[in-house]
């Protein structure tokens, strides 16, 4: 079969099946089978595709028709122009996170180097994007699950940051005797009762235990600042990815804990995405 039909035959099933991104998907998960760039893959439309390719093909866009993420499919998710391993076990790394990425690089840049701490790690990708960087700097994430943390450290591995870069399985209450210049967390922040109303891409796929932010989808985030105070550096910062809409009720938090905000991240729809406080003693 030619490429141009088979990227046609993925992209009509995927279509079918309610996946928006059905054409792009389709040749996406070919260049993935052929080894080869997308690009090359469009300019070549016409040739001809082993039947064992073809198979392999159906094998992943069927996997795709029942939402599973492209990122889970690859195995892996560009961020920061850098590609990290993922799979169920972490959070697909989204375009906004990179946003709360840049701007803390921007603050930090100046320093001769710096500790942080990632609560919620997942894959690594803020702390090993940060750090990658901040070439002096070093830091720890945290993280509850082992087998996310396992590909944490498959990443710093890859990154060449295994030197920099420690991973720990605890929760970030049981954190003594540190003290940080900057305190970074994507924390889940999904109330319960909208966790029915999100794409089956997350809901079916993507680890609850990093989505689920209880009854208010700000539990993990109130213990996150809570916390901070004791183990933030004088002048150190806490930066907080947030859902939509929860810039109020966080920065009523923040404020009633002697936090001064000091910077908002907006995402790509103008949404107030990321709050960047410093704790004033």
């Amino acid at each position: 079969m030619e490429v141009i039909k088979l990227i046609n035959s993925g992209s009509d099933f995927l279509k079918e099946k309610k996946i928006l991104s059905h054409k792009l998907d389709s040749e996406i998960l070919l260049s993935e089978i052929l080894n080869k760039p997308r690009e090359e893959l469009l300019r070549n439309l016409e040739k001809k595709i082993h039947i064992k390719n073809v198979n392999l093909f159906n094998k992943l866009i069927n996997r795709r028709s029942l939402c599973e993420p492209i990122a889970y499919i690859l195995k892996r998710k560009e961020f920061w122009s850098k590609n990290f391993y993922v799979d169920r076990n972490t959070l697909v790394p989204r375009p906004e996170t990179e946003l709360m990425v840049d701007k803390l690089v921007n603050i930090f840049k100046f320093k001769r180097e710096i500790f942080m701490l990632d609560i919620g790690t997942g894959s690594g990708c803020i702390l090993l994007s940060i750090l990658n960087e901040l070439k002096k700097s070093k830091g720890y994430g945290l993280d509850l699950s082992q087998k996310a943390l396992k590909i944490a450290i498959k990443n710093s591995k890859e990154m060449k940051l295994f030197d920099r870069a420690k991973f720990f399985r605890r929760s970030f209450e049981n954190i003594f005797n540190y003290k940080f210049d900057l305190i970074v967390s994507n924390p889940p922040y999904i109330e319960k009762k909208d966790f029915k109303n999100l794409s089956d891409d997350i809901k079916k796929f993507e680890p609850k235990l990093a989505l689920d932010g209880g009854n208010d989808g700000l539990d993990v985030i109130k213990k996150v600042i809570y916390k901070s105070k004791n183990i933030l550096k004088i002048n150190g910062i806490l930066s907080l990815e947030i859902g939509n809409g929860q810039y109020k009720k966080i920065s009523n938090i923040l404020v009633k804990n002697n936090y001064k905000i000091k910077h908002l991240v907006k995402d790509y729809q103008d949404n107030i995405r990321c709050v960047i406080s410093t704790f004033e003693r």
